[in-house]
């Protein structure tokens, strides 16, 4: 029989870790309704500092003591990783990034989202010293058929028998990158769909995993922190992602034994976010297959999120209304 105090207490831990995505979700809210006013305005810098500025604020004042393990990249960087953010005892690690695609929003274009994601102490890996990843992301009925050190035509092949499909009917989404050029016409010459995004790879993998984005596959090349982030996601998303070092000389190579990794390996997304306690909170900036962008009215705005926790499976598709004062100034200062 439980006593009152181990009731009291695992009641207290439920409750806690049930709310750490939506806590995230003011951070995410928060940046996509500031960096949402950068919208196409061709300003890569100012894109990435309003996001960061809001996200760092929102962060502050969160009830636990957070330990930054991914933040983006840049100069000027508010977010780096080992920084410890929050106004509470609760120690998280973090996974952040104010945004997802700032060519994106820089361009006026889709797809750019702003993500967070929380876990207990060691939940969320330290990524390699490797600029980037190869990545091979599928949704839940495709997971198990993948296996990033063989060849892509195999690939497809057996994700499509996982979905009862043929190859020509998979939609495949990757980076439109020079580097990718000879992937891309190994890709169209089994007849799948190809679907080309600049930037914001995080969101490309969640797009496989979500059936109304069109996208069944997500293939290619990208960051190496994005890889992290987009493991959190797909650890609740049911999905799978498998990830390899793209190891480009031989001083990174050393790098990547010296840090414990083997250079030749494949990683899971267990691997790489091994945590149990995997929250995420996305909201969509500049809308696109996964989720709607920051709509502005008179004085109000309407956002568009998901928040995420692997120990349950739980997603939440959240609309928000943000009603502020109609005093301009006031309204100013919030969105």
């Amino acid at each position: 029989m439980s006593t009152p105090a181990r009731t009291v207490a695992a009641s207290a831990r439920i409750a806690r870790d049930r709310h750490r995505g939506l806590e995230l979700l003011r951070a995410t809210e928060a940046a996509a309704l500031s960096v949402g006013r950068w919208l196409g305005r061709g300003d890569k810098t100012g894109t990435r500092d309003a996001g960061q500025r809001v996200m760092e604020e929102a962060l502050a004042g969160m009830p636990f003591d957070g330990r930054i393990v991914i933040g983006p990249e840049g100069s000027n960087n508010r977010l780096v990783a080992g920084r410890r953010i929050g106004a509470g005892r609760d120690r998280v690690d973090l996974a952040v990034l104010p945004v997802d695609g700032v060519s994106l929003v820089a361009g006026g274009l889709s797809q750019a989202l702003s993500i967070a994601a929380a876990a207990e102490p060691g939940g969320i890996g330290t990524p390699p010293p490797v600029a980037y990843m190869h990545k091979i992301a599928v949704g839940p009925q495709a997971r198990g058929a993948i296996d990033i050190s063989d060849t892509p035509e195999n690939n497809l092949r057996r994700i499509a028998f996982a979905m009862n499909v043929q190859v020509q009917d998979l939609t495949v989404v990757m980076l439109d990158r020079p580097r990718h050029q000879a992937l891309l016409e190994r890709v169209r010459g089994l007849g799948a769909r190809v679907a080309l995004v600049s930037d914001g790879d995080v969101g490309l993998a969640m797009m496989a995993t979500w059936p109304e984005s069109g996208i069944d596959v997500m293939i290619g090349s990208g960051g190496t922190n994005e890889a992290i982030v987009a493991a959190c996601a797909m650890r609740c998303l049911g999905g799978e992602l498998q990830c390899r070092p793209w190891v480009r000389h031989e001083d990174e190579a050393a790098a990547i034994r010296a840090s414990g990794y083997d250079p030749e390996a494949s990683l899971s997304m267990e691997q790489l976010v091994p945590g149990k306690e995997v929250s995420v909170a996305v909201t969509g900036i500049s809308g696109g297959g996964l989720l709607g962008g920051v709509l502005y009215h008179n004085w109000w705005a309407e956002t568009h999120s998901l928040v995420m926790r692997a120990q349950s499976g739980t997603v939440r598709e959240i609309s928000t209304k943000h009603h502020v004062a109609l005093q301009p100034d006031e309204a100013r200062r919030v969105l």
